[in-house]
């Protein structure tokens, strides 16, 4: 009876619907005037199919899986919630799964786990690679730093394998599989994927012993408690769609691709240059790199390439690589390349001691320099500065003469060293193995040394003394 009363009253909506907008073309063409015209609105009403706790309960019982499925209100109220009220999340993933879930399903099979899980990262990253949590947690599989380098998911500057999908499926597996020795129960290791095993082994204690997740439930954190429902949910959706016409018009494939390993380090806007390959689709099969580089020090890194020119680079990486090197070094000799004797002017050094009351850009502004090469030069990564901390300035001496006669700084508080040092302005992507590497004579523990770096972190725009 409640289906037969939707249709009728979804049959007069768009029966008034079409009548309101014949009359509204009707208006526009009375109210039309010279070269104005009044233009009614046109809607768009996506039908949803109405649906009872008996019929989804129907359709559960008839669903092959490996995992329990028993449905209840609260798994009912997440099935409305997919299907109703967020439906366009539904489709979302429904759209990406093409793209991920055969890499998963490949996966499972090995580990020989349920194939169900794989909706579990759709509950986890909405199948986003680049998926970041509030908490620090990445990826498609939303693992945090400690746990993933437990699985050999490692993260730096340039390369955080927690967005590598192969890298970060294989880690899922192996860490769902260990909560499943542990509690000997899918949906235990599910809630612990969660909250954590010492999370689940509370609630067992304070459920008296029980070893099931409905059993557990109330003992368990807020946030998991919703994590099995929804996930349970979600695999319902996936396997009824059409039922709730969440029909996509367009669909969103994977990108045939192969892997190709080069010994060197690899622009990917050069690469993408050189090769003609789309860079979009290479950051897109490359979600992990981080820069748009793979580093010199990740030669064992396999890029991911469009098939359509895998071929041809694997064939010709290596003269890509030297075309690249020589781009980089030209690059390079055009940031260090000194000016003409007639033009230049030798820089004075400074050793500025800060005072009570001073400030970077207080000092920055005395001495007519950015705030960005006082950091630079002096290894710092805030503006936190400290009386009787010892600042080195690079100045040119017309300059440094108009703000010593304007400002008129103590003389105790500067010591000037004549010399004329040569500057490197950092890219991204670069590292100080990198720099040293293509400067002749020039160790890291001397650009260290020059620039007073504690440590080999530097950044894009920083720049460099290097003789």
């Amino acid at each position: 009876m409640r289906s037969w009363t939707t249709l009728l009253i979804l049959s007069l909506s768009i029966t008034f619907a079409m009548g309101s907008y014949a009359q509204g073309q009707e208006r526009e063409s009375i109210l039309a005037t010279g070269q104005e015209a009044v233009v009614q609105p046109t809607y768009h009403y996506e039908y949803i199919p109405d649906f009872t706790y008996d019929q989804v309960n129907q359709r559960v019982d008839q669903m092959n899986t490996e995992m329990p499925f028993e449905l209840n209100e609260t798994i009912f109220a997440f099935i409305n919630y997919f299907t109703v009220r967020n439906r366009e999340y539904s489709k979302m993933n429904l759209s990406r799964k093409e793209i991920y879930f055969p890499l998963f399903e490949e996966a499972l099979r090995r580990h020989e786990m349920p194939d169900e899980i794989k909706y579990l990262a759709i509950i986890e990253s909405g199948l986003n690679p680049t998926a970041k949590s509030r908490v620090g947690a990445m990826g498609l599989w939303q693992f945090m730093p400690a746990t993933g380098r437990v699985y050999d998911l490692h993260v730096t500057q340039d390369i955080d394998d927690r967005m590598d999908p192969e890298l970060a499926t294989e880690a899922a597996c192996r860490y769902l599989k260990s909560l499943h020795r542990m509690f000997g129960d899918w949906e235990l290791a599910l809630a612990a994927y969660n909250c954590g095993p010492g999370n689940v082994r509370k609630a067992i204690r304070r459920s008296g012993g029980k070893k099931s997740f409905w059993e557990i439930y109330q003992w368990l954190p807020r946030e998991t408690r919703g994590y099995i429902p929804q996930f349970q949910a979600i695999m319902y959706v996936f396997n009824y769609p059409d039922e709730h016409n969440l029909i996509l018009e367009d669909g969103t494939f994977p990108v045939a691709h192969e892997k190709v390993k080069f010994d060197g380090e690899v622009d990917l806007v050069q690469l993408a240059e050189i090769s003609g390959a789309c860079l979009d689709e290479l950051e897109f099969l490359n979600p992990s790199i981080q820069n748009r580089k793979i580093p010199a020090n990740q030669t064992s890194y396999a890029l991911r390439v469009p098939k359509a020119k895998a071929e041809f680079i694997a064939n010709n990486k290596h003269w890509m690589l030297d075309s690249i090197n020589i781009q980089q070094e030209r690059l390079l000799a055009q940031e260090i390349t000194e000016e003409p004797a007639s033009q230049q002017k030798a820089p004075e050094k400074i050793i500025y001691k800060v005072r009570r009351g001073d400030a970077l850009g207080k000092i920055a502004n005395l001495y007519g320099v950015s705030i960005t090469d006082l950091k630079a030069w002096n290894g710092l990564y805030s503006s936190t500065i400290n009386i009787g901390q010892n600042l080195t300035i690079y100045q040119k001496t017309d300059t440094f003469s108009q703000n010593l006669a304007a400002q008129a700084p103590a003389k105790q508080d500067a010591t000037f060293v004549s010399s004329s040092p040569k500057t490197y302005v950092v890219k991204p992507g670069d590292s100080l193995w990198l720099i040293a590497k293509k400067l002749n004579g020039v160790s890291i523990d001397q650009i260290k040394k020059l620039n007073k770096l504690s440590n080999n972190n530097i950044k894009p725009g920083q720049k460099l003394i290097i003789g």
